[in-house]
């Protein structure tokens, strides 16, 4: 759900955008409003309860000049610096209420002058067309080391659904799968294609519908971690219900697609998670429910498909036929599907257009980097503000990009406050964490852990693959499921991706998500990377000065196109632009592939002019030199 409080630009107002877990908040004002402007403090009530100001865990230097780690203070006398806030406590389904005050003067002496009051609903997880969970994403976070005091994972937590650390980190994602699975009656069907296939509750599930006589097949990577925790799970050696995919080296694939009691398919939870511990409970992961025919039906023949074990010389002509390549401006309805391996990696080129297309904004993650493709496009875009969120660090390419567009490209990327990467990869292929020197937050903040502290593993904060272009707009696209946006995971993985276009309420979870976990990562950068360079970091007190507020209306600056871009025309949208690009997928192999943002040549080659000279003096009789 989404609003804007009443009032022309100018006037103090809200663009507010509700997800199922997270409200976000944009203000805005005019400039000459802004004097004297010490920040905003927050109110919020539901169902009745009459709330106080919510707290924040900035401060004023002059009232509070030593915090006590994780300390939260009244907004309403230390109020949030920022044109931008976020609401992470919310609940699927809740109308709430919210007061913000813009307050003036000095500390200790702040005097409330604008005042903004509306009430917004959340949308539920599942609306019964498309159904949307994210889990927790941050187990290395304040809350995590305050409620659970660093707690390693071990398997007994992560094995019980209804533990309460397991309940924290999942956050819905688990229970959504199980009650998927737990809710589909005797005489119906299941049909599963995983790559990772170890978390034990999710295999047991799978088990007990088997053996209340719901018809289940399962396709899984044929490796010996995944046949062990089959066989510990007591599933039926049966190969008729375990299917093994032997090729390609990665089959990445993880949905789950439901079938009624003809053998109809009638729905599919699909996304980025692995049906893995770290999968639900660890690195930010989705899980995307969609009960519609025509989709569930795509899914259910690309499974039958995969159920033979093709090779890629079999399979690739059968996924472009079942999901052909999309036209630059899909339609609204039906979701559109690509399945993958796919003949080439142009569907890249279909991305970078998008976001060449994009009018206000273009959000990107990443688990392993971005592709040159896709690069290329979010450099391309001058209009848009652009968010890209890694895994790890960024590399010199990304960060050229980020310098050459500071004003309009913002990165993050996961981070455990006060620790970094060490600079040698130990033998599992990851990169253990270890602490900063000489970390100067900790002594205004709790130490954060991860709960995987040995550093195994490649992925440990961002597993998520998806790209939102426009997402504020009348006319969204999401683009979501378990391909990393690579040319290998186009040509040769087993890959699955929804493009959803014009679902407000689908971009509007997305977004708000996105939001919350790149601004918890970006915080965690910024004071990592200060303290790495011997710089004192003051990002726990508040501006006492009124300069804080500069940066919101500096046109050089990010925070003012940021600011703009909340309170665009919601009309204004990427689907104007797309009609009118060139076919990517016109050249099957890539020669000749023309950069996003470029127009066609009209100049010939000296070998087509002479090609031409040919023709000519054939048609004439003629012979050429």
């Amino acid at each position: 759900m989404r609003i804007t409080t009443p009032g022309e630009p100018g006037d103090f107002r809200a663009r507010v955008i509700a997800g199922s877990h997270v409200i976000l908040i944009a203000l805005d004002i005019a400039e000459k409003q802004c004097q004297g402007l010490m920040g905003f403090a927050f109110k919020r009530e539901h169902s009745g309860i009459t709330g106080d100001w919510l707290k924040g865990l900035k401060v004023f230097k002059t009232i509070q000049p030593d915090p006590q780690p994780n300390a939260q203070y009244s907004t309403f006398e230390d109020p949030i610096q920022s044109f931008l806030w976020s609401d992470y406590t919310a609940n699927p389904g809740i109308t709430y209420a919210f007061t913000i005050v813009a307050m003036y003067g000095r500390p200790k002496a702040l005097e409330p002058r604008h005042t903004i009051r509306f009430e917004i609903t959340t949308e539920k997880a599942d609306d019964g067309e498309q159904g949307i969970w994210f889990n927790r994403g941050s187990v290395a976070s304040q809350a995590f080391a305050r409620d659970f005091k660093n707690a390693a994972m071990t398997d007994e937590i992560a094995n019980d659904p209804n533990n309460t650390m397991t309940v924290w980190l999942s956050r819905g994602l688990l229970e959504a799968y199980l009650s998927f699975i737990t809710n589909t009656p005797r005489g119906h069907g299941l049909r599963v294609s995983a790559y990772e296939f170890t978390y034990k509750p999710f295999l047991q599930a799978l088990k007990s519908a088997i053996d209340r006589g719901v018809d289940v097949r399962i396709i899984y990577h044929s490796t010996p971690v995944n046949k062990k925790a089959i066989k510990a799970a007591g599933l039926p050696a049966d190969k008729k219900i375990l299917i093994e995919r032997t090729q390609p080296k990665i089959p990445h694939n993880k949905f789950v697609v439901r079938l009624d009691s003809n053998g109809k398919a009638v729905s599919v939870f699909t996304g980025s998670t692995n049906f893995t511990p770290s999968g639900f409970l660890g690195q930010t992961n989705v899980g995307h429910l969609v009960t519609d025919d025509s989709t569930a039906k795509a899914y259910f023949a690309f499974w039958t498909a995969l159920s033979e074990n093709p090779d890629k010389a079999t399979l690739v002509p059968a996924n472009m036929k079942l999901t052909p390549n999309p036209q630059s401006l899909i339609p609204d309805k039906p979701t559109t599907v690509v399945f993958s391996a796919r003949t080439s990696a142009q569907m890249l080129d279909w991305y970078a257009q998008r976001i060449v297309d994009a009018r206000t904004s273009a959000v990107f993650t990443g688990a392993f980097g971005v592709d040159p493709k896709i690069l290329a496009g979010l450099q391309s875009n001058n209009s848009a503000v652009r968010f890209i969120l890694l895994e790890k660090p960024p590399g010199s390419d990304v960060r050229a990009a980020q310098r050459a567009h500071q004003s309009d490209i913002r990165l993050s990327y996961g981070a455990v406050l006060g620790q970094t990467y060490e600079k040698q990869s130990d033998k599992s292929g990851g990169k253990k964490l270890v602490p900063i020197p000489k970390f100067e937050l900790d002594k205004w903040f709790l130490k954060e852990e991860l709960a995987r502290r040995d550093g195994s593993g490649f992925v440990f904060f961002i597993h998520t693959k998806f790209l939102l272009v426009d997402p504020l707009s009348n006319d969204p696209l999401v683009c979501t499921g378990s391909a990393n946006f690579s040319a290998g995971s186009l040509t040769s993985n087993d890959e699955n991706m929804l493009l959803i276009r014009g679902n407000t309420r689908v971009a509007d979870i997305y977004l708000t998500e996105f939001d919350r976990i790149f601004r918890h990562f970006y915080f965690r950068d910024v004071a990592n990377e200060v303290a790495l360079q011997g710089k004192e970091s003051k990002t726990v007190f508040l501006d006492e000065t009124g300069k804080w507020v500069g940066e919101y209306f500096d046109s050089t600056k990010f925070n003012c196109h940021r600011r703009k871009m909340f309170f665009a025309a919601p009309e204004t949208t990427w689907s104007e632009k797309a009609p009118a690009d060139p076919d990517p997928f016109t050249n099957k192999k890539g020669a000749g592939a023309r950069k996003p943002g470029t127009k066609r040549s009209t100049k010939k080659t000296k070998a087509s002019k002479e090609k031409t000279t040919k023709k000519k003096k054939a048609r004439k009789g003629g012979k050429s030199k």
